[in-house]
């Protein structure tokens, strides 16, 4: 596999990350810049570990993940969207939190990262050496997600609620698209 190829698979994987920032971002909760450092870290991270995973994992677990990994990273994305969408009330828990932490991260996280899983496995049934991409991946996906942390701060200062709506439509689509690839167009 060339570095072409590879820095493109890093790309691709990493429009999740950035989506998932923008949308975080566009919801007014990231705020700070240990906020900031904690979602993109811990979404370069993620997208960095779940290729070694995959590749570790080899051919042998592939059957096992692959009838449901999209359903899970659906369902995760639509939880959060859904919260993101329907009106606040009240002190809402979720609405206070910052999607930099706890629960909320992880959930984050592991929805943008699964199909890097996917990606690890298939370096291992190509043969190829995991670490220089695992890093490319986990590189170019934290980066992605500051370029969307920044994105959503600006849509956030200036059209407020309607950035969260759309931050949150933003996920289902995602969650839609991510399902769409594993079934329909599969």
């Amino acid at each position: 596999m060339s570095g072409f190829e590879i820095a493109l698979i890093a790309l691709a994987l990493s429009i999740d990350a950035f989506a998932v920032s923008l949308a975080a971002a566009s919801s007014g909760r990231v705020l700070g810049l240990r906020a900031v450092f904690r979602l993109s870290f811990h979404f370069g991270l993620f997208q960095f570990l779940m290729p070694v995973i995959g590749w570790a994992a080899g051919a042998s677990l592939e059957p096992l993940i692959a009838p449901f990994d999209h359903w899970v990273a659906f369902a995760l994305l639509v939880v959060v969207a859904w919260r993101m969408l329907r009106p606040p009330r009240g002190e809402d828990a979720f609405r206070t939190t910052d999607p930099s932490r706890g629960l909320l991260l992880l959930t984050l996280a592991i929805a943008t990262s699964i199909d890097a899983l996917a990606v690890g496995l298939s370096l291992a049934l190509l043969h190829t050496a995991v670490w220089t991409p695992s890093v490319l991946i986990g590189v170019v996906a934290a980066s992605m997600s500051l370029l969307g942390i920044f994105l959503g701060g600006k849509l956030q200062a200036y059209f407020g609620r309607r950035a969260e709506i759309l931050g949150g439509l933003i996920l289902i689509f995602i969650a839609l698209r991510i399902v769409a690839t594993h079934t329909i167009l599969a």
